[in-house]
């Protein structure tokens, strides 16, 4: 008779995913994609390519946009990372629209999505841009959403919502009272 042997446990991992430490008893190795989804519950990053290059996975990690799928879970361990649903604020049930982020909320303003598959790429990639470039041009909005695919042809009113949480965001208004 063989007898198997044991498998050893994985190491234990802090992460720190929208305002909350998480510790995982998971391979470091595991794509951070497939945590947020598998084992947390955060189903705002998509599946998508499963290469980076699509955008559908984006999180922010530490503030900057990153691509879920290609991150190794310990690669974030210790750092913050947030995904669409700790945009707002989020206690585990849909967030109601005074709770949304400004982002979140001008990409509904300006009915900038169809499918909707590349939305959290797109908001992530926003609130990142935003973070950086307070008032960005539009080649600085059109840069940093350019490696997110949107299949559809949103892209005019992606850019609107861009421009509509920049300036909400400047005058430290709602987006809903900047609306023309």
């Amino acid at each position: 008779m063989v007898v198997p042997l044991p498998r050893p446990i994985p190491p234990s991992i802090d992460l720190r995913v929208n305002g909350r430490v998480e510790r995982l008893v998971v391979d470091g190795a595991v794509p951070l994609l497939t945590v947020l989804r598998n084992d947390l519950g955060c189903n705002g990053p998509k599946y998508g390519c499963g290469l980076g290059q699509c955008g559908a996975c984006m999180v922010l990690v530490d503030g900057a946009a990153a691509r879920a799928c290609a991150i190794p879970l310990a690669g974030v361990a210790g750092r913050e990372v947030t995904t669409l649903e700790g945009l707002g604020r989020f206690d585990g049930r849909c967030a109601s629209a005074d709770e949304l982020h400004p982002v979140q909320k001008a990409f509904i303003a300006t009915q900038a999505a169809q499918c909707g598959y590349c939305l959290n790429g797109m908001i992530i990639a926003t609130v990142a841009l935003l973070r950086r470039h307070p008032k960005p041009t539009e080649a600085q909005a059109r840069s940093a959403l350019s490696h997110n695919l949107c299949r559809c042809g949103s892209h005019l009113e992606i850019l609107a919502a861009v421009q509509l949480a920049a300036h909400g965001m400047a005058e430290g208004a709602s987006v809903s009272n900047v609306m023309p």
